[in-house]
């Protein structure tokens, strides 16, 4: 009882609030006054969803499942006052948001202490130079099984350039594979040191077959957000009787080509624009699994204004486990040289291609198991979280949390071990990632606060003669890609954000079970120039409860 009125007397305080964040913005010098303030208040709570015609426990947000949808622009500032009232810790990331010198705000168990129940945190973000179309998810204890996802979008600013015309409407779709258990059961079965069950089905923005309508005027363009939010599995979209112009990946316009299908791995995020060029009724919107045997698929439906008639016929079919299709399409996914994104100056003007790496990391993933329990890791490390937020524990150097080199630049071919894996980095040093698939199943990365340049992806062992094959002009600028299996990937990427950044599996049992590990990026030269003070408003928890953060 005393904790409902605590949640519900806070809730009550909801313009103290934003005051008091507006107030802490406004005081740091280093917050542009000049660009806008969007405000959030979020309530999450446990709810009973229906998804798959059972009843499940899910999350929610202010009683919805998926969350709220953010809409902002470059540079706005997204002030978000989170109340958890689950009973549990809990935590939410922003999936493709850069939080330029502002670790602090990742939402990560490495960055932040969780929100403890019946308490709130209130982010404070800018979405810096970026456009583009990500998602949030709740980070802790495999909460992401069980909803509190949803969209992100930064649209560019009305005097930025745009290269295509504004659609007649902006879809968000959040597809993504989904089980009937509940994410309590499902985190058991990985604690126990098992695999996960194959998932029971695919959902589009929270729902089954055909519980989503999209509805469009004929003879008009539309934008169509996609992104996988799912927990384990590649996703195929397409759309009945329509071709799908590709637009933006992860905040990067691309080069228009046309594509009938387009996979979209876990993590990933694509903008389509879709012309409403057929015959008035309605079609199937299919989703369909990937490199999966058996296929599952779900459908929505693109309801035409004037439509005069329902679906007919079956849903069109898509491809299944062929390799090369998806091979071939990535490669075609290219940049835009000649756009603007966030700023006004050319995509292109950037010249990734012409600028010399300073350093090699290969990345290889395995299952190993370790102390008879299946595991997951990077070079032979599975990871551990450590009793207290490695951000927090670097800020105020408390010793023994992690060390610093403890995982290795290639892989070491020995035994796999678990540890607090922390990569060392210089600030602004230029790093060639070279991720290294020796498994059968295709695997899906992402790193936190950064996005970087797709050069290359093929078949077999990296070597560097591969280099020769290297994209150095219009690979695409994006912050997730996929590796296929017995493959490589490798990616250009500027150290130009200073703090701890995750780098993990977005396949969230093999990020659950220790595939991720953090990369620090620092200067030894600390200034608010390169990174942001500890908020006054960070949660104090592990060996750096009781501390101070900082005076008003």
């Amino acid at each position: 009882m005393s904790r409902s009125v605590s949640i519900w007397g806070a809730m009550r305080s909801t313009i103290v609030f934003r005051f008091l964040a507006l107030f802490l913005l406004l005081v740091v010098p280093f917050v542009n006054g000049e660009d806008p303030y969007r405000f959030y208040t979020w309530n999450v709570t446990y709810g009973d969803i229906y998804p798959l015609g059972v009843r499940q426990q899910g999350i929610l947000i202010n009683g919805q499942f998926p969350g709220p949808e953010i809409d902002c622009a470059t540079n706005d500032n997204i002030i978000v006052n989170v109340y958890n009232s689950l009973p549990e810790p809990f935590l939410i990331s922003w999936n493709g948001l850069q939080h330029r010198k502002n670790s602090w705000e990742d939402g990560v168990y490495g960055t932040n202490c969780p929100i403890p129940p019946g308490r709130n945190f209130t982010y404070i973000m800018q979405a810096k130079d970026q456009i583009g179309s990500f998602f949030y998810f709740p980070s802790l204890a495999f909460h992401k099984a069980a909803g509190g996802f949803g969209a992100f979008r930064v649209s560019s600013r009305p005097l930025i350039p745009v290269p295509f015309p504004p659609p007649a409407g902006d879809y968000t779709v959040l597809i993504g594979d989904w089980f009937k258990a509940n994410h309590t059961d499902l985190k058991a079965i990985l604690d126990n040191g098992e695999n996960l069950p194959f998932p029971d089905a695919v959902l589009i923005n929270g729902r089954a077959a055909n519980g989503m309508y999209f509805t469009v005027d004929q003879g008009k363009t539309y934008r169509f957000r996609i992104s996988n939010v799912g927990l384990t599995t590649s996703l195929n979209f397409r759309i009945q009787g329509h071709t799908m112009t590709l637009v933006e990946v992860e905040g990067s316009h691309t080069i228009q080509n046309t594509y009938s299908s387009l996979d979209v791995h876990l993590g990933q995020s694509y903008s389509v624009l879709v012309t409403m060029d057929q015959p008035g009724k309605d079609y199937y919107m299919v989703v369909s699994t990937r490199f999966t045997t058996p296929v599952l698929t779900t459908t929505a439906i693109l309801h035409y204004s004037n439509s005069a008639g329902a679906v007919s016929g079956p849903p069109p079919g898509g491809p299944t486990i062929e390799i090369d299709w998806s091979l071939n399409q990535a490669r075609s996914i290219r940049w835009n040289l000649t756009a603007s994104a966030a700023r006004p100056n050319p995509q292109g003007s950037y010249h990734y291609g012409l600028i010399n790496t300073t350093r090699t990391i290969q990345l290889a993933n395995s299952a190993p198991v370790i102390n008879g329990k299946q595991r997951y890791a990077v070079n032979g490390v599975s990871f551990v979280p450590a009793d207290t937020p490695l951000k927090i524990a670097d800020f105020y150097q408390i010793a023994g949390v992690f060390t610093l080199g403890s995982i290795a630049d290639y892989p070491s071919g020995g035994g796999a071990y678990l540890q607090t894996a922390v990569m060392a980095a210089d600030y602004r040093a230029y790093v060639e990632i070279v991720f290294q698939n020796y498994e059968n199943t295709v695997q899906s990365w992402h790193i936190d606060g950064y996005s970087f340049f797709i050069v290359g992806m093929d078949g077999g062992q990296w070597t560097p003669a591969s280099r020769e094959g290297y994209n150095l002009q219009d690979g695409i600028y994006r912050c997730t890609t996929q590796v296929y299996p017995q493959s490589w990937t490798a990616v250009y990427m500027p150290l130009d954000n200073v703090g701890m950044w995750n780098i993990r599996s977005e396949n969230w049992a093999r990020q659950y079970l220790g595939q991720q590990f953090y990369l620090r990026v620092y200067t030894p030269a600390p200034s608010y120039r390169d990174e942001y003070p500890i908020p006054r408003n960070a949660l104090l928890c592990g060996r750096a409860a009781g501390r101070r953060t900082r005076p008003l």
